[in-house]
This record gives C-alpha cells, structure tokens and sequence, in this order.
C-alpha cells in the first residue's frame, strides 16, 4: 500500500438532515491522475474540503502517507504533503508570477527569510519556484503582474504557488 498517498474510507457529511458525501471511500495513487466528476450539488468540493481538512467529517477517517489526519487542522495536513486550490482564484494581484510563486514556495522555507535581505539570494526557494513556474507552464508569463494575465493564466499561476510548496498529493477544486 506503498504507492496509496491518500487514502479515504467511508468519508460522511452531514449540513443537518443532508448527507452532502454518504460514505464515500477513495484511494490516491502515486503516478496517477485522479478525477472527481458530476454534476454541480453532487458534492465534489465537499470531498475535497473534507480530504483537506477544510471541513470537519461526521464520519469517516483520512490517512495521508502512513498517518491519519483525520480532525487535523488544514495547515497541518498541508504540512504533511497536501496541496490544494479553491474554486475562487487566492492570488496576490499586484504581484508579479515569479514574486507570487516564490511567496508560496518561501512559506516551506526551514528558516524565516529576513524581511532585510534581497528575495533572490535564496537559491533553494527560488529555483523551487522557477520549477513550479515551468510545471505549470509559465514561463514566459513569469514577470507579468498577476492582475493583468487571464483568468486561466491566474489558475496556472495558483496551481504553480501550489506546486512550489512540494505537496505530494495536489487537489485541485475546479468550478
């Protein structure tokens, strides 16, 4: 069970009498894209908010890598290996690509960056984000400000600031 990054069984959740997730169990395999899909209201996002820790189970556990995070706090889990966007785009719009990217990627660091010394004498954190940037097929937008690229360049970029935190797992919350 190796190669099982994330693994969910018989996830439930409950908004009063409405089960939004009924007893739903999900294996995230390493090498493998995986896909939710249905139709609005069926509870997709739920999952994920529940796979993430955004929204406490009514039952159910989740286990990511060889520990269960079921209860934790989202921050933590992310912490583990989780990374995740939202539906609505979290970007910083008067950032350029690259600064958002390496913001994101800075947020890993083992030490705190001082506030005094230049962004770009950080190698590690910065070659994090040029690889994020190039994953996520950025690179020639890399010095544009965020506000004035696209709506689907501002997902890119949100699926880059997510790559550059190294998560193992990487769910993605589509409209």
């Amino acid at each position: 069970m190796k190669d099982v990054l994330l693994s969910a069984k018989n996830l439930t959740k409950r908004f009063g009498g409405l089960a939004a997730v009924n007893n739903v169990s999900v294996d995230l395999w390493r090498g493998r894209i995986h896909a939710v899909i249905g139709p609005n209201g069926a509870g997709k996002s739920t999952l994920t908010n529940l796979l993430s820790g955004d929204l406490p189970l009514t039952s159910g556990s989740v286990q990511l890598g060889d520990k269960d995070v079921t209860g934790w706090r989202p921050e933590k889990i992310s912490a583990q290996g989780l990374g995740r966007s939202y539906q609505k785009t979290n970007i910083f719009l008067p950032f350029t690509v690259w600064e958002n990217v390496r913001l994101a990627a800075q947020s890993r660091a083992p030490h705190a960056a001082s506030w005094l010394s230049r962004a770009t004498k950080y190698r590690a954190i910065n070659d994090r984000a040029e690889s994020a940037i190039a994953l996520s097929g950025l690179n020639n937008r890399k010095n544009s400000i965020a506000g004035t690229i696209s709506h689907g360049e501002q997902r890119q970029l949100e699926i880059a600031m997510t790559l550059a935190t190294g998560p193992q797992v990487l769910l993605l919350d589509e409209p």
